[in-house]
């Protein structure tokens, strides 16, 4: 298998990242006046692309920061696909609206549209994830939580005064739970499709 060649617009990931200053200003000077732009022209607002806009950086960060996300193409075409798709699905579930879609402004660049897809499916299960996780109960989300911060078991039991092995076994029907949650939305048939 053929190793995938990093675009030089990784920098823009990796600032994001780092919460580089420098470089997320370049990302809002030089790619968001497109996609605000661009939701405008589709029955939007500047709030409502300024929304977007965070919600697809936040997107990006995540991924990047879980799944060492790799940027194969230009970071104008992933970045405005993204914020277009996301923008396209608010659409589309709050109205019937006809949305007009420019042509001239789709990137051609399968790149860009390999990687926008995959981390829009991401950004999806992140949000599935999160959906269910708030439906467990106070117990179920407390030790979960903890286990987040906390790699060590003996540690998370100790800081909820519970035993080790109550611990575990909790934390096994805590997830247990929360997968058969996940699995039973019809959300969840549609992201593995």
């Amino acid at each position: 298998m053929s190793e995938k060649k990093l675009h030089e617009d990784q920098k823009y990931i990796d600032g994001l990242l780092q919460n580089n200053s420098f470089i997320i200003q370049a990302i809002y000077d030089r790619f968001v006046p497109k996609v605000v732009n661009y939701i405008k022209q589709n029955s939007g607002s500047v709030d409502a692309a300024q929304d977007v806009i965070q919600d697809t950086l936040m997107t990006i960060y995540n991924q990047a920061n879980q799944n060492k996300l790799q940027l194969t193409c230009p970071f104008d075409a992933y970045f405005f696909l993204l914020c277009k798709r996301k923008w396209l699905n608010q659409l589309k579930k709050s109205s019937n609206r006809e949305v007009t879609i420019n042509e001239d402004v789709l990137s051609k660049d399968d790149k860009a549209q390999e990687l926008a897809f995959e981390t829009s499916v991401f950004g999806e299960k992140e949000s599935l994830f999160a959906e269910m996780f708030q439906k467990l109960g106070t117990a179920c989300k407390e030790l979960l939580q903890a286990t987040f911060k906390i790699k060590s078991m003996e540690e998370v039991a100790n800081s909820l005064g519970v035993t080790y092995a109550y611990a575990r076994k909790k934390k096994s029907l805590c997830i247990g739970k929360l997968t058969e949650l996940i699995k039973a939305s019809p959300k969840f048939n549609q992201l593995n499709s």
